[in-house]
């Protein structure tokens, strides 16, 4: 019995000093750091392996490297932006970014994000006009094609997918494919034996390094970008899979948004992906002007691709979006399948709301991960109690990620609003200062209302004591959900 006091007290010790050092050295903000220690101390030893599997700190990594990067297009278009901003002589034709030069500066500047008017941008929120525009544009590209997906699964879209692209790569088009292991892990080599022996290239982002152990598991590229030509670009929530078309009986209808975009915000698109493929491979993408070619979109949208991950200090989505949310003058409206912020990002929108700003919020009915399903519901209760309208979406599932602030300017990407999307996902988002683009947005999210509940204090008050105990575990470990 004294052997087995003294073990245990040695391991208890032993898991202490492990949580001081480990936690302590890396610089997380105060709720992350709680809820690690609650990790470490009430799952002893375990909660550690969970720990160096989960919460490595990224942002001193030199995760992506291009030695070609300034010979791109958006590097030197990046460049002249900056110095012209610094000097006062940037000036824009789009009256909608006129007035909002301050979000455009401060994504010019924190994330190198290179402002385009040219762009035509068509809007895509069914999962069947997605694919089918999609595959109708990887059948006409000739040069190269540059596909990036957090999931692929082998079902009949996805083996619809690589049947297109292997179709191009026989015809002798670059075709190149990027997936996430965690998210495709259902993929085997045998899916794309065709695609590779036609002459496609394939990579895994974070591969795991030793069998059934990944160090990186925890930090997933969630972007989802096809860049055609350099052309054509794809950008939005839809993944590759059956449920995105509607086909999964769990979850029924999928109501995602996308965007199809032409014209020179394409090139940050190229960029990133370019970026992307050569940390994951070990063939690297050197430049070439064929991935920036002439354009001759005669759009007029005006547009920044952003983009943001664990590598970063600054968590450059989430602040796009809260700088949104103070300029706000009237209205506000989000769609998210998750709603988890962080205490900054929930003070902006509470601000908003006891300004006397309207606030929409609609997150769906359906749980796909039960955690963070509760974390949502405990933070929405946050928003009822100062004056938001939150509607549950009850036709399926909203997988969209949109903001639209006074039916003027919007974001659409990949982040949810979470500290996950925020913090520890590479992600990807468009934010976009066109008045009538952004008024069909905000026409789409009152479209969707007449499929949503509208949720109010008093029913969330009447909640039982056992979902009330759900939303507070879930709420305490939300900053590493």
């Amino acid at each position: 019995m004294a052997l087995y006091n003294g073990l245990v007290g040695f391991i208890l010790i032993l898991n202490i000093l492990l949580a001081l050092v480990v936690v302590f050295r890396e610089r997380r903000d105060i709720g992350t750091t709680w809820a690690w220690l609650l990790v470490l101390v009430f799952i002893p030893i375990v909660g550690f392996v969970v720990y160096l599997l989960f919460a490595q700190n990224l942002t001193r990594s030199k995760l992506f490297k291009w030695k070609d990067f300034g010979k791109s297009e958006s590097s030197r278009l990046s460049e002249t932006q900056n110095n012209l901003l610094n000097t006062g002589q940037f000036h824009v034709t789009n009256a909608t970014a006129a007035k909002n030069m301050e979000l455009i500066h401060l994504h010019a500047f924190n994330n190198h994000a290179i402002y385009t008017e040219d762009n035509q941008v068509e809007l895509i929120v069914e999962g069947e006009e997605k694919f089918a525009r999609l595959l109708q544009d990887i059948r006409e590209a000739k040069v190269h094609i540059h596909v990036q997906y957090y999931i692929i699964k082998k079902d009949a879209i996805g083996k619809k997918l690589i049947e297109a692209l292997t179709e191009r790569a026989r015809s002798g088009v670059s075709v190149k494919v990027l997936y996430d292991e965690m998210g495709s892990r259902s993929l085997t080599s045998s899916f794309f034996q065709a695609f590779r022996e036609a002459g496609g290239e394939v990579e895994a982002f974070f591969p795991s390094r030793f069998r059934l152990i990944n160090l990186r598991l925890n930090y997933r590229n969630h972007r989802k970008m096809v860049i055609l030509d350099g052309k054509i670009g794809y950008t939005g929530g839809f993944n590759v899979g059956d449920e995105y078309l509607g086909l999964n009986k769990r979850f029924g209808y999928w109501r995602d948004t996308h965007l199809r975009i032409e014209g020179t915000a394409v090139f940050a698109l190229q960029t990133r992906f370019i970026l992307d493929w050569n940390q994951a491979s070990h063939k690297d993408i050197r430049y070439d002007h064929a991935f920036y070619p002439d354009t001759t979109s005669n759009g007029s949208i005006g547009m920044q691709i952003v983009t943001s991950g664990p590598d970063t200090e600054t968590e450059n989505i989430k602040i796009g979006y809260i700088k949104m949310i103070l300029s706000a003058k009237k209205s506000i409206s989000i769609q998210t399948p998750y709603f988890i912020p962080d205490a900054s990002l929930l003070d902006a929108l509470r601000i908003a709301c006891l300004s006397g700003i309207e606030v929409n919020i609609m997150v769906p009915n359906k749980p796909d991960h039960p955690f963070v399903y509760w974390a949502t519901l405990s933070h929405i209760g946050e928003m009822l109690k100062t004056g938001a309208n939150v509607y549950i979406y009850n036709k399926g599932f909203i997988h969209a990620k949109t903001i639209v602030v006074d039916d003027k300017i919007s974001s659409v990407g990949t982040a949810n609003i979470d500290v996950r999307s925020f913090k520890l996902n590479f992600e990807v988002n468009a934010f976009l200062y066109d008045e009538e683009f952004s008024s069909r947005l905000a026409q789409i999210f009152r479209k969707d209302i007449e499929d949503c509940e509208l949720l109010t204090l008093e029913q969330y008050i009447l909640r039982s004591n056992w979902i009330r105990i759900k939303e507070s575990i879930s709420r305490l470990l939300s900053p590493i959900l």
